[in-house]
């Protein structure tokens, strides 16, 4: 519960073995029952009249004490109370009291065999009536003693009365045994090539690297991380340990769990957000039984209940999806680090583009560097030529699209050769905006101070923060004037454009709306894999991780979308972006181009990324952080107290009084460490009705940070609660 100190409860004789630290245990609050994660016992005399435990659902308890622990730290350092930090260390299914088991484990009858005949004449003696039996007996004998029903009756062609039989004469038994809801089932790839000698020297050098010492893998896309990854997860489960991989995108979870079974087998157990409650309950409890030793998961797999963890690995770490957008507002990256530290494990950072904060703690010797600065087979790196959207010439028929003749003649003519395109396009929908052309009006979310973006698939306006949707109007609301202009472009409109520019092509679109099925991601990278697309064009979701041989183009339709937000990672993200999917061509025999559109060429990030280099845009970017100018991470911490209301004057007073709170504590308790700047309206002010105000909090040490940060929560969380959201490290200030 969001409450700052844990509750206490009696433990009845009857539960006393079973209630351990770490159990989960169904308790009474007020008039109902929750479910709760036992943290301390304490064996004196309480000085409350303590209600005692309904029920203690689990044999053993579900938290280890290294993550009793972690979720200590996850609330001192994000000032998050300790039940939310808690409650994410565990699927959502085991909070349930109805069900506060989880939901139930499938089983599946087996046969087993419980005599042995091992002379042939006392085979003839108890079978003489009954051959087909005797063919079951000594099929069950030759799969080892048991098999499951199913595969006896229908891979065997046993019948149900001749294993009934055996059962009455006593030669064998039914049993119900469970069985794992495992969605991957199957899914495998062939065994990862042999290491190159630069991978190999790399796997030396981490293994030859203190534990203690988190290990960054720079190497530049296509130069084989996932095989240095899964080298060294090899040794440490030949060792009977357990590591954890973590992947930024749900996306790519498929291919990566294909990559890792094919190396451990059935030995890897899948956590993610898409698999159903039960799918989630059956990894996680394999994994806790030790039944499966390496975790594979987005964000929230950091918290998987691994036995003997020896290792995790961080891939793509410096994804913004990586941050958690709800309390606790954890970044699985760093809370990697903090469990590596309570269990004695190592960490693996891998990018090609690594965050500046990573690159600083590189740089200042807190984590150890490792570089792979060629791709597998020496094969170069993409030609990128960077298009001025200002001066190239337009092909004709886009009209409003900036689609120019050198992209479209690359296209054309990877097309003409067999080959695979990517386009990037990072905005969903069909059009940005609908305005009216006679009096300006724009259409915008009555709950967000943001535009309603145009859909068509199905035709509709809709608000990509609340889920707000409206017919799309024939006339205008204001002037009533009948045609309105559709403004922007959104991918949507780029597939409908480019499906009509090449009706040969076959394509595919990948975004939110595309993907929201269980399924959908893989479906449609399993048929760019087969050679069944021509051109997948999408959001940020292609742009990381794909490796597609016969892609030889890519094609960034416009690099500026996000690169003037208001936000001080803007460039970072799109440098990160733009490189990332440079990094989807030339990946095979063919090489590759890619070709960058956009409006400013001349920007570092967009010119870092052109000649794929990280320390280019480290060179340009964190100057314009550090002090003289408005100094931002790496170079300083930061907290962002976010205070939000249905009201306007009273989210404006209530940012106020934070930003006061905030300096009275910098100058009372911390002898002015912090630099709080502020209150100001949030960038986009208005979000699912609520209006939103923010205060921002700097300091050059973490520890004043970490300080006001737990007294807010301990000071003002309580009453403030839903009005004022605290983040540290915050990923974005929109």
């Amino acid at each position: 519960m969001p409450v700052p100190r844990g509750y206490t409860y009696q433990i009845p004789t009857a539960l006393v073995e079973r209630v351990v630290p770490g159990s989960r245990v169904v308790v009474p609050v007020q008039r109902r029952q929750v479910v709760g994660v036992v943290v301390t016992i304490d064996t004196s005399a309480p000085d409350v009249l303590a209600k005692p435990i309904a029920a203690a659902p689990d044999a053993e308890p579900a938290l280890s004490p290294a993550l009793i622990e972690l979720g200590r730290w996850i609330s001192r350092y994000y000032g998050a109370p300790l039940g939310l930090a808690l409650r994410a260390l565990l699927p959502g299914a085991l909070w349930s009291v109805r069900r506060p088991t989880g939901p139930a484990e499938q089983t599946e009858r087996v046969v087993v065999l419980t005599q042995a005949l091992p002379s042939l004449l006392e085979r003839e003696r108890a079978f003489r009536r009954a051959p087909m039996r005797r063919v079951g007996y000594e099929a069950l004998e030759a799969l080892g003693g048991s098999a499951p029903l199913r595969h006896l009756v229908t891979r065997l062609g046993l019948s149900r009365a001749v294993l009934d039989g055996l059962v009455q004469q006593r030669f064998a038994r039914y049993t119900d045994v469970p069985r794992a809801r495992d969605p991957f089932t199957g899914l495998s790839s062939p065994p990862p090539p042999m290491l190159t000698d630069a991978q190999r020297q790399l796997v030396a050098g981490i293994a030859a690297t203190p534990v203690e010492s988190p290990v960054l893998i720079h190497g530049v896309t296509g130069s084989g991380k996932t095989l240095v990854y899964l080298e060294v997860l090899r040794t440490v489960v030949a060792l009977g340990k357990g590591a954890i991989l973590l992947v930024p995108e749900i996306a790519l979870t498929p291919q990566t769990v294909a990559r890792v079974r094919g190396v451990f087998g059935d030995q890897v157990a899948v956590l993610h957000s898409g698999l159903s409650d039960g799918e989630r309950a059956d990894a996680w409890r394999a994994l806790r039984r030790g039944e499966r030793l390496v975790a594979v998961g987005p964000r929230s797999a950091v918290f998987a209940p691994v036995q003997r963890l020896a290792a995790i690995v961080v891939d793509e770490e410096h994804e913004a999806s990586y941050k958690q957008g709800t309390a606790p507002r954890y970044h699985a990256r760093d809370v990697a680090l903090a469990r590596a530290r309570l269990e004695g494990a190592r960490v693996i950072l891998g990018s090609a583009t690594p965050s500046l904060e990573t690159l600083h703690l590189a740089r200042t010797g807190r984590v150890c560097t490792f570089e792979l600065p060629e791709r597998i087979g020496a094969r170069p790196l993409p030609p990128v030529e960077v298009i001025d959207l200002r001066s190239a010439p337009r092909v004709a028929e886009a009209r409003g699209i900036p689609w120019t003749e050198p992209l479209d003649h690359a296209v054309r003519s990877a097309l003409s050769r067999a080959e695979q395109v990517i386009l990037l396009l990072n905005r969903r929908g069909f059009a940005t905006y609908l305005q009216c052309p006679a009096c300006g009006d724009v259409r915008v979310c009555p709950h967000c101070a943001i535009a309603l973006t145009v859909h068509q698939t199905p035709r509709a306006l809709r608000c990509h923060y609340c889920g707000h949707e409206e017919p799309i109007p024939t006339a205008c609301r204001l002037c009533g004037k009948e045609t309105q202009r559709m403004r922007g472009l959104g991918t949507q409109q780029l597939e409908h454009f480019v499906g009509l520019r090449f009706p040969e092509a076959r394509i595919a679109r990948m975004d939110l709306d595309t993907t929201s099925t269980k399924w959908a991601h893989h479906r449609i990278l399993e048929r760019m894999a087969e050679g069944k697309l021509d051109i997948l064009l999408g959001t940020q979701m292609i742009a990381k991780g794909l490796d597609f041989p016969n892609v030889t183009v890519v094609g960034v339709v416009d690099a500026d979308t996000g690169l003037n937000l208001p936000d001080f990672r803007a460039a970072e993200r799109t440098f990160q972006l733009v490189a990332q999917v440079a990094g989807r061509a030339g990946r095979g025999p063919k090489g590759g181009r890619v070709f960058v559109q956009t409006r400013a060429p001349d920007h570092h990030a967009i010119r870092a990324a052109a000649a794929h280099s990280v320390d280019a845009f480290a060179a340009a970017e964190l100057p314009l952080r550090a002090p003289p100018n408005p100094a931002y991470p790496p170079h300083v911490g930061l907290a962002r107290f976010v205070a939000s209301h249905e009201d306007e004057r009273l989210a404006q007073e209530a940012a106020h009084r934070v930003a006061a709170w905030l300096r009275r504590a910098n100058s009372e308790r911390l002898s002015g460490a912090l630099s709080v700047l502020g209150p100001a309206p949030c960038p986009i002010m208005r979000l699912k009705g609520r209006w939103r105000w923010h205060v921002l909090v700097k300091s050059l040490e973490a520890r004043p940070l970490g300080r006001v940060v737990r007294a807010w929560g301990r000071d003002r969380g309580a009453s403030a609660r839903g009005a004022v959201v605290v983040d540290r490290d915050p990923v974005s200030l929109l």
